[in-house]
Order: C-alpha cells, then structure tokens, then sequence
C-alpha cells in the first residue's frame, strides 16, 4: 500500500487511534462531534510545524509527532485546561513512504496513552515540500474559566515551571554548533528539543490560583512580555534566579556569553505565571502535589517593559527577546 492510498492509510495508521472518541465515526465522515460536558467549556488551539524551521529533516518521525502534539497540549495547559481529543492535518512530502507513517503514528500512539487524548480526524494532503504538520487540540475547563495572559497585577511574583534554556541548547547540539559536552548532558539537551514536557497536570491546577499564565515557546523574555503587554505592566526578572539544569549549567559554566540564548532562544514549553505573594505557599504545595518544580525569577512592576536583572541588580543588555516567525 503506498501513500497516494489516502484512505487505506488513515485506515491502517490513524483511525486506531480515534478509538476512545465515538464521535469520530472510526474517521470515515468529513467532520467529528465534539460531545458536551456539562457545564466544563471547550478551549481550542492549532499549532504548526514546519519542516527546516520547527524540526529537522532527519528528525525521527515519531519524535516529529510527539512533539506537534506536546506542543499543542503545552498551549492548552496555559489557559488550565485538561486535554481531551485534537484534530490533524498532514502535507506530506514525496520523501515520507509508510515506514515514516507507520513510526509518526506510533509516536502518537505513545503519547495518547500518556495524556489521555484521542484522535478526532483531520487531512492528509500531498506538497513539492517542505512537510508542514498542523494540529488543532481541545480541552475542557470548569464553566468559562481559563487562565490568561492579560490578567496579571503589580507587585505579584512571576513564576516558571521545570528548567528554561534546554530547548535552544537542545537544538545547538542538533546542527552540531555545541560540542565537547559529555555524553549524557548532549542526550539530554537534544531531547529536550525534541521532546518537550507539558505541564498538563500543572496547568489546571493553577486555575484560581495563577493571576496570568503562558507556555513559553518563543523565549522566556519575549513571553513574559506578552504579559507585561497585555496586562498594562512591566516585568522584572533576576537572570540568577532562572531555573536551569545540570547540563545548562555546565554549558553555562564554560561559555558564559551564552546566558542570553538561555533566556530568549524558545523551545522550553514550560509555564510561566504571576501569582499573589501570599499565596506563595498555596503554589508550593500545589508544586509537591503535581511533582512539578516551580521557581520565582522576579515580579511584576508598574513600569512597562521587562527587564532582566544580573546577580548584582544591574540590567542586562539582550540583542532580542526571542523567536520570531516572520
């Protein structure tokens, strides 16, 4: 069976997994049905992958995958939903034979199982190139509460989940432009960019608690401008106090020029949030309960803009804030 077999191959690969979802009809109808869930709300988001700038070519395909539907999941953590079910569109290449399908749809597989979601439908098309993978995913929230980015207050504590920097290490070591690390700290890195973490169990948790949150994609510095922006205030952060791994650290440790790419490069899919001072004790019991490490890397101020803080409280000098796409 070849890919210009469109139907066989949704059939073989991807209706096994709309398995948990009666409304995808097994993906034989044009369009699926989103069942309603009492009074929780649907929240939606639709990312993109492309290929060259979002993944490299001889990425493996089940990683591709994995990682265009983490991605998806980190954006629904965001706003405190809890996954459900995503919609998916692929433009394929005709380099992509059905070894490539078989792994891309296993990688889902995988990671459908590990964040209880299920698989709606989508299309599958044919390009000249590059591959373009998008993806559209659904969540549920209580009633209408979501949380945003435009909702953060003067003087709350800002927050970020896990480690920040791996993602953009993790691509250096990719185009081979980061060498002489050890091994494990190389294996490290790489997977980090190819395989992010969203904090799904984190994200919904925060609801009622958080004043604002965001996943960070595009570079810790950029995204909490988002805040800043939307919310009408400024951002001051402590460059000491960024949460970093081991391996971070050790690069860090030998090239300490590298700081600014730690903070603006993207790729990280963490949290980052604003939070009442007193409740600081509320979130730490809510990081213990999750098993996810949260850190405080500043506040915000009144004053527009962020700004990013050495250990000696003098601003740092950014050439940019982080990824753009155009």
């Amino acid at each position: 069976m070849g890919l210009r077999d469109e139907f066989g191959t949704i059939a073989r690969y991807f209706a096994p997994l709309s398995a948990g979802a009666p409304g995808a009809f097994g993906l034989t109808n044009d369009a699926a049905v989103i069942p309603p869930d009492g009074e929780q709300g649907l929240v939606t988001t639709i990312d993109a992958l492309v290929e060259g700038v979002h993944f490299l070519p001889d990425d493996p395909a089940d990683l591709v995958a994995r990682k265009l539907l983490r991605t998806n999941l980190s954006d629904l953590a965001a706003m405190g939903a809890k996954p459900e079910s995503y919609l998916l569109t692929m433009a394929l290449d005709k380099a992509r034979d059905e070894s490539w399908i078989a792994s891309f749809a296993a990688g889902l597989a995988a990671d459908q199982a590990q964040y209880a979601v299920v698989l709606l439908g989508g299309d599958t098309v044919s390009t000249p190139g590059p591959m373009t993978l998008s993806l559209a995913a659904f969540g549920r929230v209580p009633g209408q509460t979501v949380l945003e980015r435009g909702t953060a207050k003067p003087g709350d504590s800002i927050y970020v989940s896990g480690t920040i920097g791996d993602g953009a290490l993790g691509l250096l070591v990719r185009q081979s432009r980061l060498t002489g690390l050890a091994e494990r700290d190389r294996a490290f890195l790489e997977l980090r960019y190819r395989l992010p973490e969203p904090r799904t169990t984190l994200g919904p948790a925060l609801l009622g608690l958080a004043t604002a949150c965001l996943d960070v994609s595009d570079g810790l510095v950029a995204d909490l401008g988002h805040i800043a922006e939307n919310s009408g205030l400024g951002v001051e952060l402590r460059s000491d106090a960024i949460p970093l791994s081991e391996a971070a650290q050790t690069v860090l440790g030998d090239d300490p020029d590298l700081l600014p790419l730690l903070l603006t490069g993207g790729d990280d899919y963490e949290l980052a949030f604003t939070l009442a001072p007193e409740d600081a004790g509320a979130l730490e019991a809510l990081a213990r309960e999750t098993g996810t490490a949260v850190t405080c890397i500043g506040r915000t101020v009144e004053a527009p803009g962020v700004v990013v803080l050495d250990r000696d409280a003098r601003p740092l000098a950014l050439a940019g804030s982080g990824w753009t796409h155009f």
